[in-house]
């Protein structure tokens, strides 16, 4: 089991413990990933294949609202220096997930939906 770099701040009114976690490996990346790209987010989807797996966007790039449950919220950066970072989950996965914890972690491959894939492919 990887071991957990960073739990998220809590965010669901009413409890008291982290929903999601990040492991050094995903820490790593991620503040990679924010250097270069600046802000981030996480959203976790319903549905198969690559629904299943959380996905990483560019802050804002993933509109939430209404039918999304924020999990919870990490800071990759340094005193004076945040790099906020929120998990998000689609209202319904959450209703089926509710009792679970999730750990972020880092796999080698590129997801087939990724918008980091998306982008390399469409020179942007």
């Amino acid at each position: 089991m990887p071991h957990i770099t960073l739990e998220a701040a809590v965010t669901l009114p009413g409890e008291d413990f982290s929903r999601v976690a990040l492991t050094a490996a995903s820490v790593e990346l991620l503040s990679k990933l924010w250097s270069q790209h600046g802000p981030l987010m996480f959203h976790q989807s319903g549905g198969c294949c690559d629904g299943s797996a959380p996905m990483c966007y560019p802050a804002g790039e993933f509109l939430t609202g209404g039918s999304d449950v924020l999990l919870g919220r990490f800071d990759l950066g340094s005193p004076g220096n945040p790099r906020p970072l929120e998990f998000w989950m689609s209202k319904e996965q959450f209703s089926y997930w509710s009792h679970t914890h999730l750990t972020v972690d880092v796999v080698q491959g590129a997801a087939a939906a990724s918008p980091w894939r998306r982008r390399k492919a469409s020179g942007s």
